[in-house]
């Protein structure tokens, strides 16, 4: 018999962790704010209303949209949507969420999304980003936001986190 835990664990719950040297305050903004998450990483502003039951979506690009339609394809508006579950600022965002880029992944449940942002123990002026994504149910969102090469949308989760430490970090992304 196989033990298909560890490998069901692993489709279904990922976790990301990247140290940077950036206040609580300043990841905080970076993530949940549009006039800084639209700088980096896919570079889509996300919107949220910072309250349990508040909304969150995040919009395609101009660039996004030129890419689908010269690919054949078209996205919708809203890329990703979602609902606030928990919200402490600067500390911890609990939200559901979901991808309506592809039909594959529209199709699927919501998905729980969590950060949390922490001082580092070891290193005065660094935190701890924590991403935890749990996935149950949604084996195509899980392929996309873990990167993988056959799923055709990049680097996920791995990527968008270390350019957001970059960014903060040097004020410059990946694409600059």
């Amino acid at each position: 018999m196989t033990d298909t835990t560890a490998t069901t664990t692993a489709l279904t719950t990922q976790v990301y962790r990247v140290w940077i040297k950036a206040t609580p305050e300043r990841i905080w903004a970076a993530i949940t704010d549009p006039e800084w998450n639209h700088r980096y990483a896919y570079q889509a502003p996300s919107y949220y209303e910072l309250k349990k039951g508040g909304s969150f979506h995040a919009t395609a690009t101009e660039d996004m949209k030129a890419f689908a339609k010269a690919s054949g394809f078209e996205i919708p508006d809203t890329i990703l949507d979602g609902e606030v579950l928990e919200s402490e600022p600067p500390r911890r965002l609990v939200q559901t969420w979901r991808m309506l880029m592809d039909p594959s992944t529209a199709g699927e449940p919501f998905s729980t999304l969590t950060f949390e942002i922490e001082d580092a123990k070891m290193q005065p002026g660094v935190c701890k980003l924590t991403v935890t994504h749990e996935l149950v149910g949604a084996p195509a969102t899980a392929a996309m936001v873990a990167g993988t090469e056959d799923s055709g949308a990049g680097g996920g989760w791995a990527w968008i986190l270390s350019d957001l430490k970059t960014f903060l970090e040097t004020g410059k992304n990946f694409v600059e």
